[in-house]
């Protein structure tokens, strides 16, 4: 795959797309979904319709399979095989469930550090910062089921591997898993420059959730509303922001500095 080639693996057809896997077809995804292959995305041709169609959506639906409606011109772009209006990204890694993660590591004594990732797409700054959070022991990241970045070969490499170590969790509403940290126990810090309140002047001790926004848009605002604190990193220079990478590394490694 590493070298570009196009291959076809069973009845599934598989293409390598920028070092992604991608399987293409309605009733091949339908397999792939059965076999139990780890997808992390579909994307489906708007005004699709058809007896197989449905079976194929109530079948996403019923999985909790990630997908997204795009104009055919984007399937068109990303294979010039015979897609049928549906093309599924393959993950490399597993995804798990924040609701299983929590009550173990309470259970287990211990006091976790969730990263909370708002609209970041970037593949290379999330990877750099899956890689900080493996280096800084936090407990989980977790990843919204749109707007994230795309989970691929190119990710799994800046991280240096601890894509493979660290768990990722992808949930529909940033905003809804945010309030159930909350109320499980965790204390919200939500990185802003719409604050005076200084990164290094809040207290990480207890159970806690970093959130980190795009550099663009930043964090919700209903993320920020209901935040214990929110923190800002003091910009001395003439650049307005951090690359959003740095600016995670900072406060992680803040709470590995108060809990040492």
């Amino acid at each position: 795959m590493k070298n570009g080639h196009k291959k076809e693996t069973g009845n599934m057809n598989f293409e390598d797309n920028e070092k992604d896997e991608l399987i293409f077809g309605i009733r091949a995804v339908m397999e792939a979904i059965n076999a139990g292959k780890e997808i992390d995305r579909v994307l489906i041709k708007k005004g699709l319709e058809g007896e197989l169609y449905k079976e194929f959506f109530d079948l996403v639906r019923s999985r909790n399979v990630s997908f997204q409606f795009v104009p055919v011109e984007k399937l068109n772009r990303v294979t010039r095989k015979n897609h049928q209006g549906v093309v599924a990204f393959i993950s490399p890694i597993s995804f798990y469930k924040i609701e299983d993660l929590l009550p173990v590591w309470f259970e287990e004594g211990k006091s976790p550090v969730v990263l909370v990732l708002d609209q970041i797409s970037d593949v290379r700054n999330f990877g750099a910062i899956v890689r900080t959070a493996e280096c800084a022991g936090v407990s989980a990241v977790i990843i919204p089921e749109q707007g994230a970045a795309k989970i691929n070969a190119d990710a799994v490499k800046t991280s240096a591997g601890a894509l493979h170590l660290v768990p990722v969790c992808r949930v529909k509403n940033i905003v809804d898993a945010c309030m159930y940290l909350q109320h499980s126990g965790l204390k919200i810090i939500a990185a802003t420059e719409k604050s005076n309140e200084l990164y290094t002047s809040a207290d990480y001790s207890g159970p806690l959730a970093i959130v980190m926004g795009s550099e663009d848009k930043g964090i919700d605002r209903r993320i920020l509303s209901l935040a214990d604190h929110r923190v800002k990193i003091p910009i001395l220079g003439k650049i307005e922001s951090l690359n959003v990478s740095v600016a995670a590394a900072l406060l992680v490694y803040e709470v590995v500095r108060q809990r040492s």
